[in-house]
């Protein structure tokens, strides 16, 4: 379903198109006001035949994947899960940690919900055996260089030195499994004898060593709590909802453990009950997540349950099955997982409404202020220089009240000499502008069908740092380009402290405790800081100069030979002819030319390369 600004507001599916429609569209159906509201925005339909259900399942799938339509149950959280992986088919296989599962020969563990948990597991496991992490092919590069780091600290066996065998790295990697899997016994075992050992040799500090081992061995043993005797992986899904929006509670349970638990928010849109709210998710979830678990567990049926298990089975490669439990303890399991989606939903809608006052409220705020009704973009503008040096230009983009970071851009000011901060708007406006202007009559022209990009979008709102003289320039910029869009100045009081905002020639005082007022500021000082950071790296590159770069016949290769040799610029201006031209690529020519800058007295001149005085301190000249 299209809208007439020609935006996909629905994506849906159905074996007959036709009465899934009409359905909209009766009046005698019980239709919610969120569905009513949809059905009065749609301007066409688009549709999209298949071949089987399947297709179509996987093809919905990715259309709400890629277009997010608005009145579609979303997923609002897009998570990717960390993984162990054990490289088992190397010869000396190492532990990483990785954020995909590919189809490859690698074990892997997880998916896991915490990434720093998972960092601590690699590093224990560093600890306790020994294994590689470097990226050596082994057993080819064996003795080829000197150990690294992790060897003399005693986190590597360092087989790529020959210090240990493949069949002896090799019973510590099925060990390093083996802990992986659960089973950690043999490993608190071990520990507390090595303790005990160490202790009764006197060597207490390797005593303490194995002590803080055992606690973080039993500290990741006692996180793996046994929920199932059967060896099995799976998920268990639960929700809770409200008017608005609901929460999705997943248990990940491997191999028998509850190796963790996440909670997701979820848009209910159009969502008529519980049952399509699940299978919404379970379709965006399993699109996304590579490991998909022999059986998922959830709350209640759902429509397109036997499909959704079809399209899981072919993802997964064997039988994957749904599980409506209904009494004992899978029974029980189910609910726990329901009342932390409750419990979660109730401490999150106070945070979710104070996030939207400061959000979404304050850009209503804003509006509200200025006459405009609602906000959606705000892009603010803001020039940088020193003494009219390096002038740079800023462009901060907020959508929905949030810093929208892929959309900034930089400008380097090509046209404006000296300190003209008026030139410089000038220059950036029209910039922006002409090159949005453009790429949108390319894409007109080309038929193209590319997502609008930071230029090709155009404000709601402009917002200038500064009063009436920045505001006429932007007007000014815009009357010329022939774009009409609201333009307000972010007033500064002699404090430098935001007062208030310049619109149509009128000072509008806005309340300091307002969200709306927090909301300008962070605009303001965010346009400030990014122009600031581009200037200040500009200014760094050009400060990063060598004594040796204002040396006639000297460039990038011969400074890097010199330096290679001489290590240091003193070395170089100690050295004679000859052994400067002894250096690689230097000719005789180029020795004298680096004797001469050194040696002779050129008096205080200013270096015209350096752009600075080079007048030699009192008592050395």
């Amino acid at each position: 379903m299209h809208d007439k600004h020609d935006e996909i507001i629905y994506v849906g599916k159905a074996i007959s198109l036709k009465n899934r429609v009409r359905q909209y569209f009766q009046s005698s159906r019980n239709k919610t006001a969120k569905i009513e509201k949809m059905v009065s925005r749609i301007a066409r339909f688009e549709y999209i035949i298949t071949d089987s259900e399947l297709e179509a399942l996987v093809l919905e799938c990715n259309l709400i994947k890629e277009h997010r339509p608005r009145y579609n149950t979303m997923l609002k959280d897009d998570k990717t899960y960390p993984y162990i992986r054990v490289t088992v088919e190397e010869d000396f296989p190492r532990v990483l940690f990785s954020r995909t599962m590919k189809k490859d020969r690698s074990r892997y563990f997880g998916p896991y919900t915490s990434a720093a948990a998972v960092k601590d597991t690699i590093d224990l496991i560093h600890k306790l055996w020994m294994i590689r992490t470097c990226t050596r092919s082994l057993p080819r590069d064996i003795g080829k260089e000197r150990p690294c780091l992790n060897y003399h600290i005693r986190q590597c066996s360092a087989p790529c030195q020959g210090l240990i065998t493949k069949e002896e790295y090799r019973k510590a990697v099925d060990q390093t499994l083996d802990f992986l899997n659960g089973h950690y016994a043999p490993v608190l075992s071990m520990l507390e004898k090595r303790m005990k050992e160490a202790s009764e040799e006197m060597d207490f500090e390797k005593a303490i060593e194995y002590r803080e081992l055992l606690g973080s061995v039993r500290q990741v043993a006692q996180k793996q709590k046994i929920t199932s005797q059967s060896m099995e992986d799976r998920d268990i899904i639960a929700m809770a909802r409200d008017d608005e929006d609901a929460v999705v509670q997943v248990f990940f349970v491997r191999d028998g453990k509850l190796i963790g638990r996440e909670h997701f928010h979820v848009s209910a849109a159009t969502a008529e009950d519980d049952g399509s709210i699940i299978g919404s998710f379970v379709k965006q979830f399993y699109a996304g997540t590579p490991f998909i678990p022999r059986e998922i567990w959830t709350q209640q049926e759902f429509d397109e349950m036997e499909l959704l298990g079809r399209w899981l089975t072919k993802r997964r490669g064997q039988n994957v099955k749904f599980v409506i439990p209904k009494k004992g303890q899978k029974e029980r399991l189910v609910e726990l997982a329901a009342k932390n989606a409750q419990l979660v939903l109730s401490q999150d809608k106070e945070k979710i409404k104070r996030e939207e006052l400061r959000t979404i409220g304050a850009m209503n705020q804003i509006g509200e202020w200025l006459g405009l009704g609602r906000l959606r973009r705000i892009e603010a503008y803001d020039i940088s220089n020193i003494s009219g040096f390096d002038s740079v230009g800023s462009m901060v983009v907020y959508e929905d009240g949030r810093p929208k970071r892929n959309d900034y851009r930089k400008f380097r000011i090509r046209t404006v000499q000296g300190p003209n901060d008026y030139a410089s708007l000038e220059e950036v406006l029209t910039r922006r502008f002409r090159h949005g202007l453009e790429e949108k009559r390319e894409i007109e022209q080309e038929g193209k069908d590319e997502e609008l990009g930071s230029f090709t979008r155009f404000p709601d709102l402009i917002m200038m740092d500064g009063g009436r003289g920045q505001v006429n320039i932007a007007l000014k910029v815009l009357e010329e380009i022939g774009i009409e869009i609201p333009v307000c100045g972010m007033v500064k009081d002699d404090n430098h402290r935001t007062r208030g905002l310049y619109y149509n020639n009128v000072e509008i005082p806005i309340d300091r405790y307002s969200e709306g007022f927090k909301l300008i500021t962070r605009i303001q000082d965010e346009a400030h800081r990014f122009a600031i950071e581009y200037h200040r790296s500009l200014r760094g590159k050009d400060q990063v100069k060598s004594v040796l770069d204002g040396i006639e016949g000297i460039g990038p290769a011969r400074r890097k030979a010199l330096m290679r040799r001489f290590k240091t610029p003193e070395a170089v201006r100690d050295a004679s002819v000859e052994e400067l031209a002894g250096t690689e690529g230097m000719n005789r020519r180029a020795a004298e030319s680096v004797y001469r800058f050194f040696h002779e007295d050129r008096g205080p001149e200013t270096d015209e390369k350096a752009g600075e005085r080079t007048e030699a301190p009192a008592g050395e000249k």
